[in-house]
């Protein structure tokens, strides 16, 4: 019997369904790929806040240094060795106390020798007198010339003026004297002592001993710029009017961000603009009862000089600054963001001032910056509102933030 021969169509066949189960899994996969595709996401969640429409004050800021009300440098009047330094250095002394004493032997042995120059010539002086008073019936009576009696009141007139002489020089040995006690000309805080105790002091200069500064009150001085007083100047019939010719008061910020308890007025102004800065020396008189401040201290002197009139705000931490560019991101009718740029005046609080780039009517994002680009959609949400400057420097026991001048950040 005949077979047929063998054509291997089972492996064919075989082969063929695996291809099509291949493709019926991956046009699977496919399909649940395509279910599974995440949604979009929503748009960014931004929180904004209106622009603040208000009457601000413009406050301006000089930096300066304190200096005391008198500086009084005490130097040694008369040459010799230091005895004594009578005084804790860096404390308050008082006027009249002793502060250096110097050897007072040389000047008392010169006193004494000045007293017995002086005796001499008194006694030589007396002698002539009489001389003179012998010698004039004398010459009435023609019993000696002239010429002797001339003499005797020339030589009484010369030894009045020797007299006269070692008085002036005893008077000055005793002021010398004096001054090897070396006091305190005023109240006020002394410094460190320039010599100590077994130098020479006084040869041929009047030594520098140390310095004392009246510092209650106390003086800061500060530099305002041409422009700014230029401006000021011509407000200043305004400004008195506005303060109802009251001083205005002056804040003093220290180092340390804290405000001097007592409030300061202008004291006076320099004659002339330095030449080399521009600027203007303004003094200002703080009281200082307590001697906090002390000569040389740097800080900051904050006081309002007007208000400004329906101005626009907006949070500080809206306001982002690049090389001097200011700009914030706005959010439309549209809950489309775009960015504006700003010029900015004065910081108040928390708040910044714009001067222009704004309407007014605009919403600005304060939180979740970082996201956004011009254009992007978000889904706004209105900011908590912050708590007030006052109590919030008042929980965290530092003064509010001060504002600086417009161009000075």
């Amino acid at each position: 019997m005949c077979r047929p021969p063998h054509t291997h169509v089972e492996p064919a066949r075989s082969r063929a369904r695996l291809v099509i189960a291949l493709l019926g899994t991956g046009l699977l996969a496919g399909a649940c790929s395509e279910k599974a595709a995440p949604p979009p996401p929503p748009p960014p969640e931004v929180l904004v806040t209106p622009v603040v429409r208000r009457d601000v004050p413009v406050p301006m800021e000089l930096v300066g240094q304190t200096r005391g009300f008198q500086d009084v440098e005490i130097r040694a009047r008369v040459e010799g060795f230091l005895d004594v330094v009578g005084f804790n250095e860096g404390t308050l002394v008082r006027k009249g106390q002793v502060l250096y004493r110097i050897d007072r032997k040389p000047l008392e042995a010169s006193l004494a020798n000045s007293k017995a120059e002086l005796g001499t010539a008194q006694a030589r002086y007396e002698k002539t007198q009489n001389d003179v008073k012998r010698l004039q019936p004398l010459a009435a009576k023609q019993a000696v010339s002239a010429q002797e009696l001339d003499d005797a009141v020339a030589a009484a007139d010369a030894a009045r003026s020797q007299v006269e002489a070692r008085k002036a020089e005893m008077e000055r040995v005793s002021l010398d004297l004096g001054y090897t006690n070396v006091t305190s000309p005023i109240d006020g805080l002394v410094g460190t002592t320039q010599v100590k105790a077994g130098s020479l002091v006084g040869r041929g200069e009047s030594t520098l001993l140390t310095t004392i500064s009246q510092i209650d009150p106390i003086l800061f001085r500060a530099g305002i710029s041409e422009a700014e007083y230029l401006r000021l100047a011509r407000r200043a019939a305004e400004v008195r009017t506005a303060n109802a010719g009251k001083k205005i008061p002056i804040d003093l910020i220290l180092a340390d961000g804290s405000t001097h308890p007592h409030k300061g007025a202008l004291d006076a102004i320099e004659r002339a603009i330095d030449p080399t800065t521009g600027t203007l020396s303004l003094q200002f008189k703080f009281a200082n009862p307590g001697g906090l401040l002390r000569p040389g201290q740097y800080g900051r002197i904050h006081f309002v000089t007007e208000s400004k009139k329906d101005a626009m705000l907006v949070p500080q931490r809206a306001v982002q600054e690049m090389q001097n560019l200011y700009s914030v991101a706005v959010v439309g009718s549209d809950n489309k963001v775009a960015f504006k740029n700003i010029k900015v005046g004065p910081r108040l609080d928390d708040l910044w001032v714009v001067e222009s780039g704004l309407t007014g009517t605009e919403k600005v994002v304060v939180a979740g910056l970082q996201r956004l680009r011009e254009g992007t959609v978000v889904t706004p949400k209105p900011a908590p509102p912050s708590a007030p400057p006052s109590a919030t420097a008042a929980d965290a026991g530092h003064p509010a933030p001060a504002a600086t001048v417009a161009g000075g950040r």
